[in-house]
């Protein structure tokens, strides 16, 4: 299985001025831990990583520190999440059947989330990790009032990986690239385009940070995975 990471994030919401994934979680960068949970999954073997080129000193000085046995390529990203990936197809090894597209930031992800995706995608053409729904969500119009209360028994919350065969990909992506849509991810290009995706449980764990809020709950995780391995 191939892999492809975004990693074009800037860290405004945490108030930084770099690249959030080079923020450090427990001493180490957010990109590394993602990384490592990549090159734990028996299925990935090959890793892109998607970002600007003024960040691949700081991407290949932690290449080196971690010093991967799976091969990993640096890609020049766009301007926002949906060109970077259309570049990252582009720069797959040629014969890539199958992609999965994680991003960077959801750095709690396992490597058994990965592989359990992987299995996943001999089912189907599309698919992205989620987990229900757990509160009341609201659906309000543009003066705050509420319009309706849909059933969270069918509402899931999307999250990262998602997989799917790289020639309908590659597909979706030029059709939305000439229709000039704008979609939040990559499993949106599918349903416009009239294919099915298939849901995969995915972790609760598997937040992304996105506020110094998050990185404290993702310090927390960490740390009750350490104990608990020690244990």
């Amino acid at each position: 299985m191939h892999l492809l990471i975004p990693a074009a994030g800037s860290g405004k919401r945490m108030g930084s001025s770099q690249n959030k994934l080079l923020l450090e979680l427990l001493n180490k960068p957010l990109l590394s831990w993602t990384l490592k949970a990549a090159a734990a999954a028996q299925t990935i073997e090959w890793i892109g990583i998607i970002g600007q080129p003024y960040d691949f000193d700081a991407f290949t000085h932690l290449l080196n520190s971690l010093a991967l046995a799976k091969p990993v390529a640096l890609i020049v990203g766009g301007e926002t999440r949906q060109v970077s990936v259309f570049n990252g197809l582009q720069a797959l090894p040629p014969g890539a059947k199958s992609v999965l597209i994680h991003d960077g930031a959801r750095c709690l992800a396992t490597a058994d989330l990965f592989d359990r995706c992987t299995e996943a995608l001999n089912t189907c053409q599309g698919l992205i990790a989620a987990i229900p729904v757990k509160d009341t969500i609201k659906v309000v119009d543009d003066h705050g009032w509420i319009e309706a209360t849909p059933d969270r028994r069918q509402l899931w919350a999307a999250q990262t990986p998602q997989g799917f065969e790289v020639a309908l990909l590659k597909t979706c992506h030029q059709w939305g690239k000439e229709q000039d849509w704008e979609v939040t991810d990559d499993a949106a290009l599918l349903e416009k385009c009239g294919h099915p995706v298939k849901i995969v449980p995915g972790e609760e764990t598997n937040l992304k940070i996105t506020t110094p809020v998050d990185l404290a709950i993702a310090e927390f995780i960490l740390r009750q995975r350490f104990d608990s391995s020690l244990n």
